[in-house]
């Protein structure tokens, strides 16, 4: 056999060097045309990012070539569209370039302006409600960045530190001075962690609470934060795995909610005035206000009854600041003993007629629980004759829901150790538990089956955009909204990832499953896509956009939902839309013109499903760019 093999071995001897030379040429042939079909994908889409972020993004596309693989076979490419978008199925208009708007536009919250609210009664504060443009009243413009906008610091960092330039305002600096809220530092702000009530830092006042209740066993989760400043006791609750959501009105406080999203907090603009709070009913484990200047006591306590209708079985609220301990305070308050005493009697009645027990008054802290059921309570209501409870009420019904002075009714229940729709885990085992509202079978069509399939799904879908772009990038992303969330699925897929999900329930959703997200242990709110979000310019790093325009299809127009996504997304932010092939070149057609960079990649299960992703990262510009300079002389 020796003998045998002696020609083959001089062939091989004979064209060894050939065959190092075919390999050679052959790899460098394959890398020279994956590099000119990836510059001319980028010149096809625009040709080149104003930063290196969002070629980073958009460099999605791969070379693997293996020629020495023994199992290698000649593959003939097909370039024919198995979904090519049907011209006839929308009326998709010619690319137009939108214009940058008016300096004065900076920060401008379209639901929340401040010369349209001054029309609406001043009365309980209606007027710093939602209050939206009216047909034809909505800008058709981008709202710049102001100049010296720079990329916010990476978290844990931007949560003591922001970039000036993007948040210019040093009102509060002054304002609340000697309260260590913030204060600048030069081309920064500092955020020292104070509070009103906790000028030694959140941190120390929330192991005070920590004192009072359990905050460290996993039973408390998600809280709200009325009133929240710069949402410090936000900032330092999610050290302890607890995701607040903070919220405070537009008012004299200039841009606190925004310094809470510089932060990477997260954080809404909201009031309690005559409408429901944006949320599902027993959706916190915890509510608080410190000296956030709420009356509680007053129009018949409204304000407690709706914070009583999102806070979950066995919840609790906490308040410091008036009246908390008058007596000590009384003077610095300027206001009379007399006054603060009743302001706190009245508290105490209210919360009382609401079934709460009072667990604890300590300093400048006091706490009430809410019950884990009503059978109590409904036995006294004999007794106790208002707030009777509400009839005929969808508890769940938050967007533009007129508050009542009833009590919202929990799930009925078997005995008095139940738990009124159903005991929660702790966390983290609630994330991917079944959530009772899923399990008891309220929600009509929808399983535990669905549910875990769900959850499969998006642990795919995660893992497919990781290797599409940088998603897992460390310090890229911060703030993401998920803009169709249905189960929370997504934001469970990025739990162990240094970010927070806003998750949307669109109004338009055929099922309402907001209740279900933060069972899971998630924050989200309802969310009209037909209107502007409540939120300041440039909050959200990356917008998730699965489906929305397939739903809100014939409900508004697809511009005025693309420019409001531009208004909220930061400058080099990304999007992730999932959507039908037909909707996403009209998509892109009209995001071009927005100075996004795009393209389309095809659905994590294949090129042969007409559901496909559209990546696109917004451009970094403000007012003082020469880029800012609009095409045809568009101003």
């Amino acid at each position: 056999m020796a003998g045998a093999s002696a020609p083959y071995s001089s062939v091989w001897k004979l064209y060894k060097p050939y065959w190092k030379r075919i390999n050679f040429l052959s790899i460098a042939a394959i890398a020279v045309l994956c590099s000119a079909s990836y510059l001319l994908g980028i010149w096809q889409h625009g040709g080149g990012t104003s930063r290196a972020a969002s070629s980073v993004i958009l460099a999605t596309v791969s070379c693997n070539n293996n020629n020495n693989s023994p199992s290698s076979t000649t593959v003939t490419l097909d370039f024919a569209a198995r979904h090519a978008a049907d011209d006839s199925a929308f009326d998709a208009p010619a690319r137009r370039d939108f214009p940058a708007c008016d300096a004065k536009y900076s920060e401008y919250t379209p639901c929340e302006d401040v010369a349209r609210s001054l029309k609406f009664p001043r009365d309980r504060l209606i007027y710093r409600e939602r209050h939206c443009p009216a047909k034809g009243e909505e800008l058709r413009c981008l709202i710049p960045a102001p100049a010296g906008y720079r990329t916010p610091f990476p978290w844990p960092e931007s949560r003591g530190v922001a970039w000036f330039a993007n948040v210019p305002h040093k009102e509060l600096t002054v304002e609340k001075a000697v309260q260590n809220w913030i204060r600048v530092d030069g081309d920064k702000f500092r955020f020292p962690g104070g509070g009103t009530m906790f000028p030694n830092g959140a941190d120390a006042y929330i192991d005070e609470i920590d004192r009072l209740i359990n905050l460290r066993d996993g039973s408390v989760r998600t809280a709200i934060d009325s009133g929240c400043g710069v949402a410090s006791w936000g900032a330092y609750l999610l050290s302890r795995d607890i995701l607040t959501m903070s919220f405070a009105p537009r008012d004299s406080h200039e841009a606190q909610v925004q310094f809470a999203l510089e932060r990477g907090v997260p954080a809404m603009i909201g009031i309690l005035a005559s409408n429901r709070l944006p949320y599902p009913s027993r959706a916190f484990d915890m509510a608080h206000c410190s000296r956030c200047l709420i009356p509680w006591h007053q129009y018949d306590g409204l304000y407690l009854i709706e914070i009583d209708r999102i806070l979950r079985p066995g919840g609790y609220w906490i308040l410091s600041g008036p009246p908390i301990n008058w007596k000590r305070y009384w003077k610095g308050w300027q206001r009379t003993q007399e006054d603060l005493s009743a302001e706190q009697s009245a508290i105490e009645a209210v919360a009382k007629s609401l079934c709460w027990k009072k667990i604890k008054e300590e300093r400048d802290i006091a706490i009430w629980q809410k019950p884990t059921n009503h059978i109590h309570c409904k036995a006294n209501r004999k007794i106790i004759h208002s707030p009777q409870f509400c009839t005929d009420q969808n508890p769940d019904a938050a967007w533009y829901t007129k508050m009542e002075a009833c009590i919202t009714s929990m799930p009925e229940v078997d005995s008095i150790q139940d738990i009124a729709g159903g005991e929660l885990k702790k966390w983290p085992e609630r994330l991917m538990a079944v959530p009772p509202r899923i399990s008891s079978g309220s929600l009509n069509g929808v399983t535990d089956e669905m549910f875990f399939q769900d959850t499969e799904m998006w642990k795919k879908r995660v893992g497919y955009y990781k290797k599409l772009f940088n998603l897992g990038q460390k310090g890229r992303y911060r703030n993401l909204l998920d803009m169709n969330a249905r189960f929370g699925g997504f934001a469970a897929a990025m739990i162990d990832e240094p970010v927070w999900v806003m998750n949307a329930m669109p109004t338009a959703a055929n099922v309402n499953t907001l209740g279900v997200i933060y069972e899971r242990g998630l924050i989200g709110t309802y969310q009209d896509w037909c209107e502007a979000m409540s939120t300041y310019p440039r909050t959200y790093d990356l917008l998730h956009a699965d489906s929305v325009f397939t739903l809100y299809n014939d409900r508004c127009e697809m511009e005025d939902i693309l420019l409001e996504m531009e208004r909220i997304l930061r400058p080099e932010g990304t999007v992730i839309f999932r959507d039908d092939i037909d909707v996403l070149v009209k998509i892109k057609r009209i995001t071009d013109g927005m100075r996004w960079k795009s393209q389309i990649a095809d659905h994590e299960d294949g090129p042969n499903k007409r559901e496909k992703i559209l990546l696109a990262v917004k451009d970094y510009w403000t007012l003082s760019d020469q880029y800012q300079q609009q095409p045809n002389g568009a101003a």
